[in-house]
């Protein structure tokens, strides 16, 4: 039963995934905007739903460090997993916003969920207002700078679609991808509990890979569409997201408190370190661009945390 949610949940996010991706495209094409700036907004809220329900349940039920777990993990596995793998497929030109905006943001973000665990072992309801307040502040400069800057060459008319298309694809693919995640997390989880893995190593492994899926087959299916600029920016908007809207929404409703001290020794330093190497990676390149090669580099360093953590 478990292998087949597991598959269920595969087929269900890969079809999110492409109908989200039209959505995204579509939408750009409709507002005239970067697609970079859709990816981190629009494709990112929606691939990051996952983690938003996994964490948000885990905390009401008792479990912070699953909660907690699953956004470390999740963003340790969208860039050392998911931008790797989406690297095999073909070189990824990066934005200017990725020096300005993008990358920037994710490390203050990154800093900052180290800083409050780092304090206290606790996320309290004001620091998770603090959180969600900067993810306003960070959409509100998207919106209103991004969009007149980096302007790029959108895709053919074929890829337009009526308004109601727009939105009946984007409920259809994030509601797909929600389903998706659900059974898969708990095929996977019902699997792990069975050999009496702790919380904090399921989380970190096991469930926050299950909830970078959508954010995999989005990325994927955008590389195979020549949409790399979204796939750059979901990634990036997806860790924003994780640590700014998912922690701070949890964290509102009910205190995150670290238990597992693993999460503050161990994980978090792969979470900051994969997310500072991704400038030096970008800096050494000739072209302005994320290779092959680097999506070597990523997945080796996934693979070493998966050894270190479990």
């Amino acid at each position: 039963m478990n292998i087949l949610l597991i598959i269920g949940g595969l087929i269900f996010l890969i079809i999110g995934g492409n109908w989200l991706l039209k959505s995204a495209v579509a939408l750009s094409l409709k507002l005239s905007i970067p697609k970079i700036v859709i990816g981190m907004t629009v494709v990112s809220f929606a691939t990051s739903a996952p983690e938003l329900i996994v964490s948000l349940n885990a905390a009401l039920n008792g479990s912070p460090d699953l909660a907690l777990g699953n956004v470390i993990g999740s963003n340790i596995a969208n860039l050392g997993l998911v931008l790797g793998i989406t690297l095999l497929f073909g070189e990824i030109k990066v934005q200017k916003s990725f020096y300005n905006t993008n990358w920037p943001f994710m490390i203050m973000a990154s800093l900052l969920l180290y800083l409050f665990l780092g304090f206290d072992n606790i996320i309290v309801r004001y620091e998770g207002i603090i959180l969600f307040t900067l993810l306003i502040l960070f959409l509100f400069y998207l919106l209103r700078f991004e969009k007149s800057n980096e302007i790029e060459e959108l895709t053919d008319e074929k890829d337009s679609l009526p308004v109601f298309k727009i939105v009946l694809f984007l409920i259809i693919g994030g509601f797909s991808l929600w389903v998706g995640s659900e059974l898969l997390v708990f095929g996977a989880t019902s699997l792990a509990q069975e050999f009496g893995v702790s919380e904090r190593v399921i989380a970190v492994t096991i469930v926050s890979f299950g909830t970078s899926i959508p954010e995999l087959a989005t990325s994927i299916i955008a590389a195979l569409n020549k949409e790399k600029a979204i796939s750059l920016g979901n990634l990036l908007g997806s860790n924003i997201f994780n640590i700014l809207a998912v922690l701070g929404i949890t964290s509102i409703i009910t205190p995150v408190e670290l238990f597992d001290q693993g999460l503050l020794t161990n994980d978090i330093f792969w979470m900051l370190g994969i997310s500072f190497l991704l400038l030096p990676l970008v800096m050494l390149s000739k072209r302005n661009q994320l290779s092959r090669r680097d999506g070597v580099i990523l997945l080796i360093i996934y693979c070493a945390f998966i050894y270190t953590a479990i």
